[in-house]
């Protein structure tokens, strides 16, 4: 079995990521700096060090650990802050991937898996869903960033070899995502709703997305792993759903008679995002196994038990 390291290992995704590496025999190691993450997150059968990619020091921990492939999943991920603070997305989701890259490229890491966005890159959407070749506009920095990811990747396998493979996620969501930040509408709905909160939906409330859930993504990320080109995916469900849509599902399943609010319209925020993974299908062998309704009903049960630990 492989070492592994996954960057953003403490967060979301990563921290499920690293379980399922970890149950099929490989040896993981994580580096996070919490910013965003829970050590309570952290399997503790992975090696942990609390650092941010933009460190030099990241150079010798890859030295001392020499990981086969990375998992690139650290990131600023909030595309409001982003337009807020373009300059610290580009120290962050640029100058800190570029940092770890080329550390993997000088220590003979044989591959990157990188956490890309299938929602923010393409922009405003030609047609739908978008498959990997509708051309990619984004309109907010948080996309540029991952977009200019993907081609200092395919820059450097060019240049020195290293493979790479670049998937593309839709709007991931479920156990484990904070529902007290500002990412993750599903995360957010969920913790308002179980507690009694007014919910504030943002412009009309009829912007679509593609909600993937978690264990679906995990499998794509470890579908990666053994593949052997070069190559950008993208990983969501080609089903579009409004956040009105999401938010009666989920009061219905809630029992909640809260009234949902609507605030002004957010800055870079696409009207409707939905993404095709025909592509993942054929190289890959992946597809969606959750649908929104199971996914949805998974991601309550969970939120359901942590407020009644945190209750009791």
């Amino acid at each position: 079995m492989s070492k592994i390291l996954v960057t953003g290992g403490a967060g979301f995704i990563g921290s499920h990521l690293t379980d399922k590496l970890l149950q099929k025999g490989h040896k993981v190691l994580i580096i996070d700096n919490l910013s965003t993450g829970f050590k309570h997150h952290i399997n503790h059968k992975a090696k942990f060090y609390q650092m941010d990619i933009r460190s030099v020091a990241i150079d010798k921990i890859i030295e001392k650990e020499r990981p086969l492939v990375a998992y690139h999943l650290a990131a600023q991920v909030d595309v409001r802050k982003s337009l807020e603070d373009p300059n610290l997305d580009v120290e962050i989701n640029i100058s800190g991937s570029i940092n770890l890259l080329r550390s993997c490229i000088k220590h003979k890491v044989q591959k990157v898996i990188f956490a890309s966005t299938g929602g923010a890159i393409y922009g405003e959407q030609e047609y739908f869903p978008a498959d990997e070749k509708h051309p990619a506009f984004p309109v907010s920095p948080y996309g540029v960033a991952k977009l200019t990811v993907e081609k200092y990747l395919h820059c450097f396998k060019e240049n020195f070899g290293l493979g790479h493979t670049c998937l593309r996620l839709a709007n991931v969501y479920g156990p484990r995502q904070n529902p007290k930040g500002d990412q993750g509408v599903v995360a957010i709905f969920c913790g308002k709703l179980l507690n009694g909160e007014q919910v504030t939906i943002y412009g009309d409330g009829k912007q679509t997305r593609d909600y993937v859930y978690i264990d679906d993504v995990v499998n794509a990320f470890v579908s990666a792993l053994d593949y052997s080109k070069s190559e950008v995916f993208n990983i969501g469900t080609s089903v579009e759903t409004n956040v009105n849509q999401l938010y009666e599902i989920l009061a219905g399943k809630v029992g909640s008679n809260s009234n949902k609010t609507y605030g002004p319209e957010r800055l870079g925020e696409q009207k409707r995002s939905v993404i095709d993974f025909a592509k993942a299908k054929k190289e890959l062998n992946w597809e969606p196994e959750v649908n929104l309704e199971q996914g949805l009903s998974k991601t309550l049960e969970y939120y359901q038990k942590k407020k009644m630990v945190l209750v009791g």
